[in-house]
């Protein structure tokens, strides 16, 4: 069985000098790729340099809602720049987030209009970080005039009715580990989502799945995911598990230039 972990952070400190440890680990529970994203430059630059450290991952650059006061011009073109790298697969991790409320709207709103520029300019797909602003997300695209768009919406907390306007723009939602949590909101959600735009991830080392919620997240945690989500769609395992990957395969790495 091979799954695909669309959403890491492996330069985190709980990843630090036991990071091959954690590949090998994630490689031995059937994990073949994990992508980790960036969520500002410095950090953007430590997700391409795992990935050019280790085969198994690739990187995603970008500015994170909760970094967007801090970022202007300079940043912009240091991501742009870094887009070109050939082990980038996406731009990320990028969006919105209402929940903190020490960020302002404002630069937020200005940060990732820039990324989606960026992700378009570079025909690459986008991640998108969607916290108490799915309705705001929804509305700024429609601003914008964007009627499609490829990319993962990222750890999808949101109502069915959300999930049809990205998947009719064309986007892949995706499920983390708080799928497995017993308040989990979102089973219809997760229902309604069809199968070939469904996407799994870990948001290591955060969302930690049942049955080792307390510890750090990790790749290897993925299957205790996988077998929850395939519980809720009324489908094998094995199934989920196919799907999941080839719809990850196709929206990252269609292209090829990326399959190396």
């Amino acid at each position: 069985m091979e799954l695909i972990d669309t959403h890491t952070h492996l330069y985190l400190p709980p990843f630090e000098n036991r990071i091959a440890t954690v590949l090998e680990t994630a490689w031995a529970a059937g994990i073949s790729r994990c992508i980790t994203l960036g969520i500002d430059v410095p950090t953007s630059r430590q997700a391409i340099a795992l990935a050019e450290q280790f085969p198994m991952v690739w990187a995603a650059v970008g500015i994170h809602p909760s970094e967007s006061a801090q970022a202007g011009t300079a940043e912009f073109q240091e991501i742009a720049q870094l887009a070109q790298h050939p082990r980038v697969v996406a731009i990320g991790e990028i969006g919105m987030d209402f929940y903190w409320k020490d960020v302002s709207p404002e630069p937020q709103y200005r940060t990732f209009e820039t990324m989606l520029a960026i992700a378009r300019d570079h025909n690459l797909p986008v991640v998108i970080h969607s916290r108490q602003a799915v309705r705001e997300i929804e509305w700024f695209l429609q601003e914008l005039g964007i009627h499609h768009l490829k990319g993962q919406m990222h750890c999808f907390e949101a109502e069915e009715l959300d999930a049809h306007f990205f998947l009719e723009l064309g986007m892949h939602i995706s499920f983390a580990g708080n799928v497995t949590y017993k308040g989990f909101k979102y089973v219809r959600t997760v229902k309604a989502v069809p199968l070939d735009r469904l996407l799994l991830e870990t948001d290591s080392p955060y969302l930690t799945p049942l049955p080792h919620r307390g510890k750090p997240n990790e790749p290897a945690y993925l299957p205790f995911t996988a077998q929850k989500v395939a519980e809720i769609k009324s489908v094998s395992l094995e199934k989920l598990a196919q799907v999941t990957t080839r719809n990850s395969k196709e929206l990252f790495w269609k292209d090829g230039k990326r399959e190396t």
